[in-house]
């Protein structure tokens, strides 16, 4: 296989996987309250099935599939820049004008379909990371890993102090008024997990929720500000792994085999170290907070790393297979899959179509996924042996370009 079909098929495929396994997250969003994607104590972990759903996902998939999405839209945007400066073009007005579009796209993602919206977000750290496009390989990587660390830093001194307050205040000798404020601190923080207005919101009708997330207009600035010391450096990663040839599959096998043994044992091992943890304390919401946002984030960042040379491994093993040529065109079509999936999913659970919200246990919502897979991969490949691009890169691309580009092949 040439060199440059390899890249493609390495980048493609493994963005085809990791759109597929954001789904397998995002199903709990639109099925459950929100909370529920944070601990089953929350909603949607009463059976001993839901519960072995929920260590499933918290292992294998939590927040790794969105890692390797962020490493795949580095890597994407050094190769679309790389591309622009080849042709003679503007290479920062060809790259602006893409995330303008696609922040664009976000915001009618979560104000008029659905509220779990990573596009802006991208968007905007992606206008950031236009920013490091020249830099070597091994400055991108130092910085990425100082930017990573300062925001666990902030996240620890926030959440440590949430749990030695939480430990202080809940002894049997705690003092009575330090006991006191830690409640009226939960009750009034939302950790009392009270799901009944969300579930009524999202049974209710379309013009209900629209005006819910309108009025909670500054909730993609919020995110924004929350997920930006981890989206930058894993999209900064991803521009050094194009430049030293790590994400497009140009390195030696042994190289991908060394960093998968290195860091996916380790990460599954510590990760399921921090389920023991929330088993022990019965899912507590604020041990759950502290691992999703600090305790998690290193080993969350050591599988995004180790899965992305796994699977580059299994890719270059079995690159002509026929399954793995359907993964690959569902992460050409990931942008049209990724909304498509917003759409059809919230017209399933949400009040205005089947109305299903909070009806589905949490392992029942497997075979929602495994037939939305079914549809991606069914869809992509005989769409894209017909046509150039996915209906919504379509429209993107059109967008940024100004003008309507070529849709049939």
């Amino acid at each position: 296989m040439q060199a440059s079909a390899q890249r493609f098929i390495s980048l493609d495929a493994i963005r085809g996987f990791a759109v597929m396994g954001i789904l397998a997250m995002n199903i709990l969003g639109f099925a459950m309250p929100e909370w529920a994607y944070i601990t089953p104590a929350a909603y949607g972990g009463d059976s001993l099935a839901d519960q072995m759903a929920w260590l499933f996902s918290f292992l294998f998939v939590d927040g790794k599939m969105r890692g390797l999405f962020s490493l795949l839209f580095g890597a994407s945007m050094m190769l679309v820049i790389d591309r622009a400066t080849e042709k003679g073009e503007n290479a920062a007005m060809v790259h602006y004008r893409r995330m303008i579009w696609l922040a664009l796209f976000g915001l009618v993602h979560y104000f008029f379909i659905w509220f779990g919206d990573i596009l802006f977000l991208y968007a905007i750290v992606g206008m950031m990371a236009f920013r490091f496009r020249d830099w070597p390989p091994a400055r991108l990587i130092k910085t990425a890993s100082i930017i990573f660390a300062v925001g666990m830093l902030l996240w620890g001194l926030q959440f440590v102090g949430l749990q030695y307050l939480q430990y202080v205040a809940t002894q049997p000798s705690a003092n009575a008024e330090l006991a006191r404020q830690y409640q009226a601190m939960m009750a009034s923080g939302g950790f009392d997990m009270n799901v009944a207005p969300e579930i009524a919101l999202h049974r209710g009708s379309y013009d209900q929720i629209v005006a819910d997330k309108l009025s909670d207009w500054h909730a993609p600035i919020m995110t924004l500000l929350q997920s930006i010391c981890e989206t930058l450096p894993l999209m900064m990663l991803g521009m050094a792994m194009n430049k030293n040839g790590f994400i497009t599959g140009g390195w030696p096998a042994a190289h991908y085999r060394r960093w998968a043994m290195r860091l996916v044992p380790l990460g599954l091992l510590l990760t399921g170290a921090l389920a023991v943890w929330m088993i022990m304390t019965r899912y507590d919401p604020v041990t759950a907070l502290a691992i999703f946002f600090f305790w998690g984030a290193i080993p969350r960042m050591m599988l995004t790393i180790g899965y992305a040379a796994l699977l580059i491994r299994i890719i270059q093993l079995h690159h002509d297979h026929p399954m793995l040529t359907h993964v690959a065109a569902a992460g050409r079509a990931a942008f049209s899959n990724y909304l498509g999936t917003s759409i059809v999913m919230t017209t399933i659970f949400y009040g205005y179509g089947l109305g299903l919200f909070g009806a589905v246990s949490r392992a029942e919502l497997w075979v929602f996924v495994l037939a939305a897979w079914l549809v991606m991969l069914g869809w992509s490949k005989p769409w894209l042996m017909t046509f150039h691009y996915g209906p919504l890169e379509w429209l993107w691309r059109s967008l940024a370009r100004g003008q309507l580009q070529t849709m049939r092949r």
